[in-house]
């Protein structure tokens, strides 16, 4: 089904003309990538990187043509140079502003607050943290949005208990709802099991269908599980949304509280402000005998949220019923909010709320080093 969607996008895009030359981008040799799953199309465009700017409408023109092949729910195009080394990247948009030219407009203008949940490195309990912080805003009785920008390693649809498909409405993507949120996550699109061997501009052009073409809806905060480390997602979110703010989730060990660090300082100089750090397993929990042992060490994250002038948001435990609630779809601040731990999330949230909701007067300033 897919390679028979593939090829009919192929097909479509023949009929797209480049003007200058007269011939369809077929025929010019600049169909780069065409991959179809589920209906989700993404179409790289290799082009000379000189005219890349010049080359927005014919872009467009093939985003619109691959939208309007029957089987397609929803299309990206974009556009890598070929004939020469690539541009440095232009500055992202600070929170709030225009990106820079080319870019189109800022996504997501009916969310009021847009926050990160990231971390350094992988393995850190990230996605657990960002599924609970969700929930347990959603129980405050905000109106909440959960995206998985992870496209790699998404865990959103075992996290939270559904592997349904979304279904398209007049060519928006409805978000899956659960756990009193809305939600999406490339988990959702395809197989279990199927790997995402793309390249980076077909990563970014994934995220940007979750951003635009998803229905969202007004809603009074997103939180964006982010996959592990600093390359194009996390850069793709700081150009194309306004966000409010990033929390940043790190164990105690020197090893991770490194990474932390790193992706506190990417967010600064891409003018997003670091609303805290979280650490998470700071401290085991023997669940037969309750005993407690400091098996990554403790207090590392408080030390550092300190050195780096960031807020210290809080600690969490590593328990085997937060894992195993997790593991099963139902997150602890669902399942047992008379727990200590969804407590602790619970209070987090608050805090992320509190502070992310406040309106800023104007964007930072961005310094590119």
């Amino acid at each position: 089904m897919g390679e028979a969607l593939a090829d009919a996008v192929r097909l479509a895009l023949r009929k797209v003309i480049e003007p200058e030359s007269g011939r369809d981008v077929a025929a010019l040799g600049w169909v780069d990538a065409v991959v179809a799953r589920d209906g989700l199309v993404q179409v790289t465009l290799a082009v000379p990187r000189d005219r890349a700017r010049a080359l927005e409408p014919l872009r467009a023109s093939a985003e619109r043509a691959v939208a309007a092949v029957p089987g397609v729910i929803s299309a990206t195009v974009v556009l890598t140079a070929h004939r020469a080394e690539a541009p440095a990247a232009p500055p992202p948009a600070a929170p709030g502003r225009k990106p820079p030219a080319g870019q189109g407009a800022m996504l997501l203008p009916d969310v009021r607050a847009i926050v990160a949940v990231a971390s350094g490195k992988g393995g850190v309990g990230k996605s657990t943290t960002a599924v609970n912080l969700a929930v347990a805003l959603a129980a405050q009785g905000l109106t909440v949005g959960l995206l998985d920008a992870d496209i790699y390693g998404p865990s959103l649809p075992q996290m939270l208990g559904t592997r349904d498909k979304p279904r398209a409405v007049n060519g928006r993507i409805q978000p899956l709802s659960r756990w009193g949120l809305k939600a999406m996550s490339i988990g959702f699109l395809v197989d279990e099991e199927t790997p995402m061997v793309w390249r980076g501009p077909m990563v970014m052009g994934a995220l940007e269908q979750m951003l635009g073409q998803v229905d969202w809806g007004p809603l009074d905060i997103m939180i964006v599980d982010m996959p592990p480390g600093t390359g194009d997602a996390q850069l793709t979110m700081s150009q194309r949304v306004p966000l409010a703010g990033a929390v940043i989730v790190s164990t105690p060990q020197d090893v991770a509280l490194i990474d932390a660090r790193r992706g506190v300082r990417m967010f600064e100089k891409v003018g997003v402000p670091v609303l805290g750090l979280i650490e998470n397993m700071s401290v085991f929990c023997c669940p037969n005998c309750g005993h407690t042992t400091d098996i990554f060490g403790h207090g590392g994250a408080k030390a550092e949220a300190t050195r780096l002038g960031v807020e210290f948001l809080g600690e969490l435990p590593l328990k085997l019923a937060i894992r195993e609630l997790a593991d099963a779809g139902t997150p602890i601040v669902m399942a047992r909010p008379e727990s200590e731990e969804a407590a602790t999330y619970r209070a987090m949230a608050a805090r992320v709320w509190e502070k992310a909701s406040v309106p800023r007067a104007s964007g930072p300033k961005i310094v590119m080093a």
